[in-house]
């Protein structure tokens, strides 16, 4: 079974690791079904860990083959380019989303951005954690498609890393949508599917980006750090300021330090 999947074509790899990521996002909806409500403390702790590990893997993961993709390309003294240009298209990006769809703002007092709305919380919450699921899914596709390219730093271990880690990262992830959904007053049923709908998203954005990234190779330094310009945003905007505004700070933010740390390890060490 491994040997198939380290020979399949790359847009396979992506899907599967896809799927992977939005089965971590199902398990973490599911504890819906085993507690009627979720400890803030742990939560916040699990958002800070997730955003260590989001932070780590835009740099090992994205950034850093981005740089080595584009110094093979003959960028020369200029391969930084594609990694800044395609690093603030991906923060931008998302936050022209933001800026048009109305969804959750988990920094700002009134709670929601985007148009005007009569939009429930529930619903609210849901396009807030949907787009910011987006990027993690194209990010992990275009890790695989730069690992079928052969760079150094862009392998096949380094994107199963990354999927990894997003997997991680979509535990606490699920659960932050489901449990808020149930204690709204609705059922268990409905508050699962609607934590795990959230991240299908992710099974389109890995497929996408892998078919990107081997379709037309010229992007593939600018859709890397895309997608990591994606990803910081999405920890700046969300994850770090849910983890920070319960009066968990401190604990968050080690556990921030600790998921940075392991992602490094993990990054350095296996990939």
């Amino acid at each position: 079974m491994l040997t198939w999947f380290a020979e399949a074509n790359p847009i396979i790899q992506a899907t599967l690791a896809g799927i992977f990521t939005w089965g971590c996002t199902a398990v973490g909806s599911a504890i819906v079904f085993l507690f009627n409500d979720v400890n803030r403390k742990l939560l916040d702790i699990m958002n800070g860990f997730a955003a260590g590990i989001m932070i780590a893997a835009s740099f090992w993961s994205l950034l850093a083959p981005s740089i080595d993709y584009a110094k093979a390309g003959g960028y020369g003294n200029w391969s930084f380019v594609p990694a800044v240009v395609g690093f603030l298209f991906g923060g931008g990006f998302l936050r022209i989303i933001d800026a048009v769809v109305p969804n959750m703002d988990f920094a700002s007092k009134e709670g929601v951005e985007g148009p005007k709305t009569s939009l429930s919380p529930t619903t609210l919450l849901f396009l807030a954690i949907t787009i910011h699921n987006f990027p993690e899914g194209l990010s992990v596709g275009v890790a695989f498609g730069a690992g079928g390219m052969g760079l150094s730093s862009a392998t096949l271990q380094s994107a199963l890393i990354l999927a990894l880690g997003i997997g991680i990262q979509n535990l606490p992830e699920g659960s932050a949508l489901s449990m808020p959904i149930r204690s709204g007053g609705s059922s268990k049923g409905h508050a699962f599917n609607l934590g795990q709908a959230s991240a299908l998203v992710e099974i389109v954005g890995a497929t996408l980006g892998a078919w990107l990234v081997t379709q037309v190779t010229i992007i593939l330094p600018y859709a890397l750090s895309f997608a990591a310009g994606a990803m910081i945003f999405v920890c700046v905007e969300e994850l770090i300021p849910e983890s920070q505004t319960n009066g968990n700070n401190d604990l968050a933010t080690l556990a921030l330090l600790c998921g940075f740390a392991l992602m490094m390890a993990l990054d350095v060490g296996l990939g």
